[in-house]
């Protein structure tokens, strides 16, 4: 693309609106941005701006490059973050990504590995949405539920989180426990608030307690704890969770129906990277001292 630096010049000043700030973020004299940004508009025979004494505005064309460009330099972005994570050192960022009730089991990993490799910076992210490891947007992802299928990643079998119910004291001291599945019709819960969880003990509650007596809901894991230690409701947790948390009885064993499968997921040009295998290595041997919860 022989006319990449026009290109590049001109999304520039159609974000920033102006060719003197242009210049700015390019490094460039403001005469070079005029240069390119005509040469562009002859090149392709359509006006990219509208010149005014406040700026540049984009054009409809201008519209439909600015998102091609975009769209052009995010993948640069992505691919630069790809190389960078193929070097032989341990350093760097390092991102991982997971959903956010697994936060309890990974921050204390990755504080502790970021300790053993000073070099690193730690991005832990958490969000619902999937992250396209292909993309570089992360190194290293948790996921939970079935198997990750996605083409061209490494998928691992981590850990089996096992789930039970568990409530308060002050809840225990008001309502009593269930004594039986029959019995929690007359009991009070804490669940999600998304009715297509696929979190198997979420299924769980959803077809079998009275949607009514789930009577606090929320797409927060950290506000479900919070709710049950604060005595709403029953509710789920892992028996890591609820001996962190103190405070709480547990009101019946694990099953395993509400287990939920952890997967380590990898994209295969990252995989063999000394950064992602010692990360790998690192969490591996920290879940080993896990309780099988």
């Amino acid at each position: 693309m022989d006319n990449w630096d026009e290109i590049r010049t001109a999304y520039t000043v159609a974000r920033i609106g102006t060719v003197s700030g242009a210049a700015e973020v390019l490094g460039v004299h403001h005469a070079t941005v005029i240069r390119h940004v005509d040469a562009l508009e002859t090149r392709l025979g359509v006006k990219l701006f509208q010149r005014h004494a406040r700026g540049y505005t984009p054009t409809e064309a201008g519209d439909d490059l600015l998102r091609v460009a975009q769209a052009t330099d995010d993948q640069f972005a992505q691919l630069a973050g790809r190389i960078k994570g193929r070097g032989s050192a341990v350093e760097g960022e390092l991102v991982v990504t997971s959903l956010g009730g697994l936060s309890h089991l990974l921050v204390p990993a990755l504080a502790a590995f970021q300790e053993a490799y000073s070099e690193i910076i730690v991005r832990y992210l958490t969000s619902q949405r999937l992250f396209r490891l292909e993309y570089g947007e992360a190194h290293v992802a948790i996921r939970a539920g079935n198997p990750p299928d996605q083409p061209d990643n490494v998928v691992q079998a981590f850990h089996r989180q096992k789930m039970t119910l568990y409530a308060a004291q002050s809840y225990v001291d008001k309502y009593g426990c269930p004594s039986s599945e029959d019995d929690y019709a007359k009991h009070r819960f804490v669940g999600t608030d998304d009715p297509k969880s696929r979190a198997p003990f979420a299924r769980w509650m959803r077809e079998t307690v009275p949607p009514w007596n789930i009577v606090f809901r929320s797409d927060d894991v950290h506000a479900q704890r919070r709710a049950i230690l604060a005595g709403a409701g029953i509710g789920f947790l892992s028996r890591m969770q609820a001996r962190e948390i103190g405070g709480l009885t547990e009101i019946c064993e694990p099953q395993e129906e509400w287990t939920a499968p952890l997967w380590l997921v990898t994209h295969m040009d990252l995989h063999r990277t000394n950064k992602v295998q010692a990360f790998l290595g690192f969490l591996k041997e920290r879940a080993a001292g896990w309780e099988a919860v």
